[in-house]
């Protein structure tokens, strides 16, 4: 039985020489169930430009292109969209780089002149399956790493009652004592994220670390401490990534990394600027 795959299946197919192309649309347009839309490109160029602003289910390659030969053919299209499937249409039997392009990531291997209808249909029918399973498959394990990368901060704040700060000054978490406060923070943290990401993607700059050391000097006056910190960088996260698609969820986790030891960073830095001597009562010495 073959598996349930779409009813309409948007198909790039990348293929220099005009016949192979010809015979391709033939098979496809002769098939209704899926029913396939096929766009035909000549060039790896400009099959990437097609991949950079349309959605397919499916890309049948040729590896020998008049701007990329051999395995780096495949190499640079599974990078742009490593979760569309590739289905690698050769006029060369070569077993050794049959093995490597699969074991890069390929879906299939199949040879030119000798592919019939039926089995191209059965290929990519198998090929868009298999590749819907792997990608559930991605999904799930990125969501437990980042539930556990949460658990582990929520962990770490939990270590002690008290922050370093709350025993110094007898306040309790920041949290607790002023939640609208915390929101406050937590909200202008989410946005610094969502620059830092915009940065990182786009090389824009938007001022944030300067953001940072704001707001670590407003943490700061507010007498925070390391919890605190950890406190508002998993509530934000943990807010931003259940808004977002995977991908970008990822991209918020790895960015958030390097954004909680900055404020981290700077928050020490604040608290070394204005260090006093404090009583037990709290009073400046």
């Amino acid at each position: 039985m073959l598996p349930h795959v779409l009813p309409l299946v948007q198909l790039l197919l990348i293929e220099d020489t005009p016949d192979d192309a010809r015979l391709l649309q033939e098979f496809v347009q002769n098939t209704q169930k899926p029913k396939f839309v096929l766009t035909w490109t000549r060039s790896l160029s400009s099959g990437l430009e097609h991949l950079a602003h349309t959605s397919f289910d499916i890309i049948l390659l040729d590896l020998h292109l008049p701007d990329s030969v051999g395995r780096h053919t495949f190499t640079r299209a599974h990078r742009l969209v490593p979760h569309t499937p590739i289905i690698i249409l050769s006029g060369t039997e070569d077993e050794t780089l049959a093995i490597q392009v699969v074991r890069d990531g390929a879906q299939d291997y199949l040879l030119k002149g000798q592919v019939q209808r039926d089995e191209l249909k059965r290929a990519i029918n198998y090929a868009i399956e298999r590749q819907r399973l792997l990608n559930e498959l991605d999904t799930a394990r990125q969501r437990e790493q980042e539930a556990r990368e949460i658990l582990a901060l929520e962990q770490l704040s939990q270590l002690t009652k008290t922050t370093i700060t709350a025993q110094l000054y007898g306040l309790p978490p920041l949290r607790e004592s002023a939640p609208d406060v915390f929101n406050l923070l937590m909200n202008r943290y989410q946005v610094l994220m969502e620059n830092a990401l915009e940065h990182r993607i786009y090389h824009v700059d938007q001022g944030v670390s300067k953001d940072l050391r704001t707001l670590a000097d407003q943490l700061g006056f507010l007498k925070a401490g390391p919890r605190d910190v950890i406190e508002l960088h998993t509530q934000a996260l943990k807010s931003k990534i259940n808004q977002v698609p995977l991908q970008k969820a990822q991209a918020y986790v790895e960015e958030g990394r390097l954004m909680v030891l900055e404020l981290m960073g700077y928050l020490v830095t604040f608290y070394r600027s204005h260090a006093v001597l404090t009583s037990p009562s709290g009073e400046v010495q």
